[in-house]
């Protein structure tokens, strides 16, 4: 706490410091979907991707375009970025060199596709569509080679989002999408258990679970981290795949933690508008100072005619 009093012509003058000090030192708010390497943090903001160098803190834009980039993911050597764009006119996916470019379009057919992640070699990106799922609307988990080509069904079973374990014989999904992502408290059949899913025989494992919202599924090493509402808060939660013991990792109160991802022994996450690391190691948690700077024509001034868009009116 800085403060500092003096009095001028009889009056008291106390003088506040640590709100504005803190306000700029916790860096740029609304940083979303982070997914992150060794190396370094890559993130969306404004629609577009950005990328974080972790040894100096040096942020850069990847895409700038008006369309809406997002999904990003890194891949395992952390030299790749993969993500939906809608660019074309419906999310397609794409990937991009961390040092920037032009990005490369993978998958061509018209139903969306939002990009899950990596296969553990790095050879192939993990998508989730609907495509092939007519009469329904049912997501699946699909993959495309990294230099294009046809694209392959994981499995049968229905796949919103997913993660591979390390030697790829294994897969954690969660099989359904949430239609209001922030209804708290909610335990309806949306809320399915995490599935670990057997690539050989597909014989199948549930994540406990008492109608929890549990998403986001992360496999690192042994264990997988999820998001878990189980306490009331949507926390970082993980599961022992070798003894089976589940395990809550942050016990934060208030608001939830929005987007999890992570890489050897740390993941990322998103909570109240910032980027957060936490050391699987010491289970010691750290908020990012990160500084978005750069040209946004979506918020320049400007005159626009919304007549056509008014619905209700009322004079003084």
């Amino acid at each position: 706490m800085h403060t500092f009093y003096y009095i001028k012509n009889g009056f008291l003058f106390i003088i506040f410091l640590l709100g504005f000090t803190l306000s700029y030192s916790q860096g740029t708010r609304l940083l979303r979907e982070p997914t992150i390497s060794s190396t370094h943090l890559v993130f969306t903001y404004g629609g577009d991707i950005w990328i974080t160098d972790l040894s100096n803190n040096r942020t850069q834009r990847i895409t700038s375009t008006p369309a809406v980039e997002s999904n990003p993911q890194l891949s395992p050597d952390g030299q790749t970025i993969a993500f939906s764009s809608n660019r074309s006119g419906n999310n397609a996916v794409y990937t991009v060199s961390i040092k920037g470019g032009d990005p490369k379009r993978l998958t061509w057919h018209p139903s969306s596709s939002s990009v899950r992640g990596w296969s553990p070699d790095g050879t192939k990106v993990v998508y989730s569509t609907s495509r092939d799922s007519a009469p329904g609307s049912v997501g699946y988990l699909w993959t495309v080679g990294v230099n294009g080509g046809p694209s392959t069904k994981v499995c049968e079973q229905w796949g919103y989002d997913g993660s591979y374990s390390a030697d790829g014989k294994q897969m954690v999904i969660d099989r359904v999408s949430r239609w209001e992502s922030e209804f708290r408290g909610y335990r309806g059949g949306q809320n399915t258990p995490l599935i670990i899913l057997n690539l050989n025989d597909w014989s199948e494992v549930l994540i406990p679970n008492n109608k929890s919202r549990d998403i986001h599924p992360v496999w690192l090493g042994d264990n997988i981290y999820f998001l878990s509402d189980r306490d009331g808060i949507s926390n970082i939660w993980s599961y022992n795949t070798t003894n089976s013991v589940l395990k809550q990792l942050t016990t934060f109160k208030g608001s939830d933690v929005k987007w999890l991802n992570g890489s050897g022994n740390r993941l990322v996450f998103e909570r109240d508008g910032y980027l957060h690391t936490l050391d699987l190691a010491t289970n010691a948690s750290n908020q990012l100072a990160i500084t978005v700077v750069g040209d946004f024509p979506w918020a320049e001034t400007k005159w626009e005619d919304v007549s056509k868009n008014a619905t209700h009116a009322s004079l003084s």
